[in-house]
């Protein structure tokens, strides 16, 4: 090992950080313990720190007491789950990554046009389920461009594509691709569904890989962006792993490898980068370690005023 870049950017978007942010203020404002559906992030570290802190993830929103608080994850939640929560008396916060919440209110407007919608995501994933719940009946799924080439679809005279925030560009473009090809009348949104941070942080493991012959991609193996980024790393051509502690470096990488390069996932703390690094340098305090800048960003989401006023005055 003679050097290790890393990306830039890398690790939290602005949905992420305004999500722990908002469940921050939730602690503050009803103290422990407070209720998560779904893991607030993908990323093991942030929900074992959260839960430390009197947090209660929960996947059912039945297994919340009535009249407790709940946080809606960053992934979002379909009609039915905010309809049930409210049923059982529970004071909703929501967290939705505003991105998220960009395609939802997409899915709802071609709904109520009359549209059926084609939708490209994993199936499964905790933000699909939530988005297509906006359009019962109305939306079918894809994930490969394979699907997309057997999709058939119930009879319309309106039809238009939605997409996942999380997955990779290229990954989209060839299904989007087929399904022009098949339905020259689909119809796309006027800015893209993926969101801004997923496709900066491929744009600039793309440039690190093809300086690196190794890359690692620093994230939980249930985050979506953060297998995406792994993908896009090794499809440029150096050998690429995904993994979340120090303790999961191989020897052999410190030793087979002249260039380590280095990236995070969208819901991985910067604190946990730093530990791999200095796992990487442990023996080898003289190997320099740079950073790789692509874009910069500037974007950031603000928790509602009332729920900043509410934690000020606890």
């Amino acid at each position: 090992m003679e050097r290790i870049i890393l990306a830039a950017p890398r690790g939290f978007c602005a949905g992420v950080a305004y999500a722990i942010e908002v469940v921050d203020l939730a602690l503050r404002i009803h103290g422990a313990p407070i209720y998560v559906r779904h893991a607030i992030v993908h990323n093991e570290w942030v929900v074992r720190s959260f839960e430390q802190r009197g947090v209660v993830f929960v996947e059912d929103i039945d297994d919340v007491p009535r009249g407790s608080v709940v946080v809606f994850s960053a992934h979002g939640v379909s009609p039915d789950v905010r309809a049930h929560s409210k049923e059982r008396g529970l004071t909703i916060i929501d967290a939705t990554c505003p991105l998220v919440t960009k395609v939802h209110n997409e899915a709802k407007h071609y709904s109520a046009k009359g549209y059926y919608m084609v939708y490209i995501g994993h199936l499964g994933h905790v933000e699909a389920e939530g988005t297509m719940g906006e359009a019962p009946g109305r939306m079918t799924l894809v994930e490969t461009p394979e699907d997309a080439e057997r999709l058939v679809l119930p009879p319309h005279e309106k039809l238009s594509v939605l997409t996942q925030t999380t997955l990779s560009v290229d990954e989209v473009s060839a299904t989007m691709d087929v399904l022009q090809r098949r339905f020259p009348h689909l119809e796309r949104p006027q800015k893209e569904d993926i969101c801004y941070a997923t496709t900066n942080r491929q744009m600039a493991i793309r440039e690190l890989a093809a300086q690196c012959d190794l890359v690692l991609v620093v994230g939980s193996p249930s985050s979506s962006n953060s297998n995406r980024l792994r993908e896009v790393a090794e499809g440029i051509g150096p050998e690429a792993h995904l993994l979340l502690r120090p303790d999961q470096i191989r020897p052999e990488w410190k030793t087979d490898f002249r260039t380590i390069g280095i990236s995070s996932g969208a819901s991985t703390p910067e604190q946990l980068v730093e530990e791999v690094i200095g796992e990487l340098l442990k023996g080898r305090p003289d190997v320099p370690v740079t950073v790789l800048e692509t874009i910069k960003e500037d974007v950031t989401f603000k928790p509602s005023r009332d729920l900043i006023q509410l934690a000020m005055s606890r």
